[in-house]
């Protein structure tokens, strides 16, 4: 089979030296079908990974073990980058968590696929519907000396925090962030279009989950999803999972912001990888599906979802008509720019040599082969 661009479906062969990319050799093109193709792409990168295979990084139990086993089952599934997110917690499991994952990172091959970390709360709004399954006893307002506190356990790890703007004490937060070349994403959150737009231009560029950690009744017209998707200084992150959004809001988003500010990310929680069934997380007790949502019965919310960013490459095809390129792009160099990941999401000489090789069947991807900084860390083919 021939190895062709994802981005343009024409053979190229890329050689590697010390983890970087050194030459790209185009071959001359010949007529092949899409079925009779090896892609390769960039890396794909996710920055929004609760938990996997039963382990979530806030839980009590965390350790280097289940970090490697998540890290080596993305790998399997091309994806070379992520964030473990901590999400809504107390001050002593954040300080605890976010200690053993930096104690983790001295560990350089694990360190490669785990840039930095994302705290999803609790500076999220304590509402019903909009805080979603994150605990209420442990959401508050900003606190700049507390997270401080968090960001020097992780060895100044923290890359992205997400907030409601709304909070009293938010404006200086952001400024803090941003001063400290922390991400600030807008999620979980009720605030209105003057606050949105406040906290847009204090430094704000990413909106958590659009759609998402919004409560079910809403008013039609001021409620936080328009001026978020209204303004163009926040890149929209999406979970195209088919549960969390439907497709027509995926089509209503993508045409809103484009190809090029938009990123799939896939929110995923320690119970992906489980069998359908009842469990407790979030300090209640959750339903995982036979369709693979994860329901909060007692919310009537969805608490986090149970597909790889795999499955958002699928259905943003499917549901949008988009291009290979352009689904790629969201879960690469997309995300790379936002998250100022300037070694990755891009296959280019000099950069880092994060690639995954794929097939295109039939609308449903398969993962080949798997390189994160030029070892190969996944290769179906020798696994047979």
């Amino acid at each position: 089979m021939d190895t062709v661009l994802y981005s343009d479906g024409k053979p190229i062969k890329i050689e590697i030296n010390n983890g970087r990319i050194t030459k790209l050799v185009r071959k001359p093109t010949k007529s092949t079908s899409s079925e009779n193709v090896v892609y390769v792409a960039p890396g794909f990168i996710d920055h929004q990974v609760n938990g996997y295979l039963s382990h979530a990084f806030v839980g009590e139990d965390l350790n280097e073990e289940q970090v490697e086993k998540i890290t080596k089952a993305f790998w399997k599934k091309g994806i070379t980058t992520f964030y473990p997110t901590l999400t809504t917690e107390s001050n002593q499991v954040l300080l605890r968590n976010f200690g053993i994952l930096n104690e983790i990172l001295k560990n350089g091959e694990l360190a490669q696929s785990l840039p930095g970390f994302h705290l999803e709360g609790p500076y999220i709004s304590p509402l019903d519907g909009f805080r979603g399954a994150h605990n209420p006893a442990h959401i508050r307002k900003p606190d700049w000396e507390e997270f401080k506190a968090w960001h020097g356990a992780s060895g100044k790890r923290i890359k992205e925090v997400t907030i409601a703007p709304e909070w009293e004490g938010s404006a200086e937060f952001i400024k803090k962030c941003r001063e400290n070349n922390i991400k600030v994403a807008l999620g979980h959150t009720n605030a209105n279009a003057l606050q949105i737009n406040e906290a847009v231009a204090l430094g704000a560029s990413l909106s958590t989950h659009l759609g998402n950690g919004c409560a079910n009744t809403i008013h039609r017209h001021h409620n936080p999803i328009w001026p978020q998707l209204s303004n163009d200084g926040l890149m929209t992150c999406i979970i195209a999972d088919g549960h969390h959004l439907t497709k027509e809001e995926v089509r209503t988003f993508y045409k809103a912001k484009g190809p090029d500010n938009i990123i799939l990310v896939s929110d995923i929680t320690r119970l992906a990888g489980m069998p359908p069934g009842r469990y407790k997380d979030f300090d209640q007790e959750v339903v995982l599906t036979e369709e693979g949502a994860i329901m909060m019965p007692s919310e009537n919310v969805l608490a986090g979802a149970s597909f790889l960013i795999t499955r958002g490459i699928e259905n943003v095809i499917k549901f949008t008509g988009c291009s290979l390129e352009q689904a790629v792009h969201m879960v690469t160099s997309n995300p790379a720019k936002a998250l100022d990941l300037e070694d990755r999401g891009v296959i280019a000489v000099g950069k880092r040599a994060d690639l995954v090789y794929f097939t295109l069947d039939q609308g449903k991807l398969d993962i080949i082969k798997t390189v994160v900084g030029g070892k190969v860390v996944f290769d179906k083919v020798k696994m047979h």
